[in-house]
């Protein structure tokens, strides 16, 4: 998920509970505002071009970690300024929601937890963009849906039917076709530091379902880049170091693109559902093929577009029926 995988996924970005859905509905329990009868559909449109342009972003910035890797940046570093524009964006966002108040915890020990593993997540998610090709980190980013429903029976004992394990093996396969072990035509050592993040990512989407039954969306993204700056700043000790005019540009921009991608995600979540904006996610794969192009002179193996499209539309299904059966699960309750 390029999206997903961001605080990824993002939401990169948005604080996830299920992503790239439930990255969507964690990332805007926000106010929304009860628009005229006649503007629903002029607001779902807004909606659909903001996600799009929140999609390009986070291809954009993850486009931006590889630029920097390759020209010596640390992925410590490049996570660092990352959170760090994080903090930036979150408190205006906070100040036009619910307000600073929003930003207070009962939990600060969960979120110290929660930080941790996402810290490793992300981590681990910016270091695949600068290990393969960013077509096939893409791709293999949008497994996150798909891991995440496998971790949801392990460890919450949901009960999953046979339309969701179809689209489980669907997205597996996908992956294998994507990654073709033995094949050589992507570095395994990338494919297996892109799949664990995949799996770091999918359980951080986990814990912060259970966050999700007390704290504000808000809150958790708050203290997640927030917390994060501690072990970030210890981290900057050892590989933080002056670049170049030209490399400093490119993490602005990084930041940039990651603020502008935050912003859209939340933006969009308060104009329409998320069954309206999710399938923009997706798009990350057409931009992230033109990036590769443009800039690398990279353009995706056959089996990528393969594959890919098996990935998308078993995870694209898992989270929009998630979506789905969670608010049948609301009506059940409010007539209860």
């Amino acid at each position: 998920m390029a999206l997903g995988r961001d605080n990824a996924a993002k939401l990169r970005i948005a604080g996830m509970t299920r992503a790239p859905a439930a990255v969507s509905r964690a990332a805007m329990d926000l106010p929304e505002p009860t628009p005229a009868p006649g503007e629903h559909r002029n607001q779902a449109l807004s909606a659909i071009v903001i996600r799009l342009f929140a999609a390009i972003s986070i291809t954009a910035m993850f486009a931006c970690v590889k630029l920097a890797s390759d020209r010596g940046v640390h992925v410590l570093e490049s996570v660092f300024y990352r959170q760090l524009a994080g903090i930036i964006v979150l408190i205006p966002i906070a100040l036009a929601g619910p307000g600073l108040a929003a930003l207070r915890t009962e939990r600060p020990w969960a979120h110290v937890s929660r930080m941790v593993i996402g810290m490793v997540a992300m981590s681990l998610n910016f270091l695949s963009f600068a290990l393969l090709p960013i077509a096939e980190a893409t791709a293999i980013g949008f497994m996150v849906p798909i891991v995440a429903t496998l971790l949801s029976i392990v460890l919450l004992k949901e009960a999953v039917g046979v339309h969701r394990w179809s689209a489980i093996a669907a997205g597996l396969a996908g992956v294998l076709i994507v990654v073709q072990p033995g094949d050589g035509h992507i570095p395994m050592l990338g494919a297996i530091v892109s799949l664990t993040g995949v799996a770091v990512t999918a359980f951080v989407s986990i814990i912060i379902r259970k966050l999700g039954e007390t704290e504000n969306p808000i809150t958790t993204m708050f203290w997640f880049s927030l917390s994060s700056m501690v072990p970030l700043g210890i981290a900057m000790l050892f590989v933080g170091q002056m670049h170049d005019a030209h490399t400093w540009g490119i993490i602005a921009l990084m930041g940039l693109f990651g603020a502008f991608a935050q912003l859209g995600i939340t933006w969009s979540l308060r104009l329409a559902p998320v069954s309206v904006v999710l399938p923009m996610d997706y798009s990350s794969l057409i931009w992230a093929a033109l990036f590769g192009y443009l800039i690398w002179d990279k353009w995706p193996v056959p089996a990528t577009w393969i594959g890919a499209p098996l990935i998308i539309g078993s995870g694209l299904y898992i989270a929009l029926r998630e979506n789905r059966l969670a608010k049948l699960r609301d009506q059940a309750t409010a007539r209860s």
